[in-house]
């Protein structure tokens, strides 16, 4: 019987078990996770949040590679403050490089300036909180390599944070990082809206 689980990747923390490289790994969380778990569309180094992680294979097939696009979203804190203008251009699509250095114009999003939660837990690199910055709510149906980070820069702005706070309805909630919640498989599927997981 497969196992489902969503964790808050900490910041400096890979998305993997194994690595031939001295870093941080899921590994290190004080949980006792099955053989054969795995992450499910990983976070970078730098990225923090909602990660899936499941000993079923099939999960990244049914999430990512499916005919219909599975939204995901971001709160993002950027360098400066981002004009109305700068907002409508990410909004509507904005060229960033992707593999072997083709341009690509990003799909069309939802994005909107937002307040820094109440709560949101520290970040050791966070520069102080009077420094000129814009946080972001980004929502998106695609997934190219270090997108959002893509994208901000090719508006002039430099991320600064990134913490994946929802897959559809799988939320992070108030998981603290390094914190793991184990999910019963119906409520699991449910929640990312996908169907057809018993066929």
């Amino acid at each position: 019987m497969h196992r489902y689980f969503i964790i808050n990747k900490p910041f400096d923390m890979v998305s993997q078990f194994v690595s031939s490289h001295e870093v941080r790994l899921l590994g290190d969380l004080s949980f006792d996770f099955p053989e054969g778990t795995h992450a499910i569309g990983r976070l970078d180094n730098d990225s923090e949040g909602l990660l899936i992680l499941t000993t079923n294979k099939k999960v990244t097939r049914l999430l990512f590679q499916g005919a219909a696009p599975h939204e995901r979203t971001y709160l993002v804190k950027v360098k400066g403050h981002m004009s109305p203008a700068t907002l409508q251009r990410l909004k509507e699509g904005v060229p960033i490089c992707v593999a072997d250095g083709a341009e690509y114009i990003t799909t069309p999003c939802r994005i909107e300036i937002v307040e820094r939660p109440a709560g949101l837990f520290d970040h050791p690199r966070e520069l102080p909180v009077n420094a000129p910055h814009t946080w972001l709510l980004i929502t998106l149906t695609e997934g190219k390599f270090h997108q959002v980070r893509k994208m901000v820069g090719a508006v002039n702005h430099r991320c600064q944070r990134l913490i994946r706070v929802s897959i559809e309805n799988l939320l992070l909630g108030n998981l603290q990082p390094g914190e793991v919640k184990e999910l019963p498989e119906e409520a699991f599927f449910r929640l990312l809206k996908i169907t057809d997981y018993k066929d």
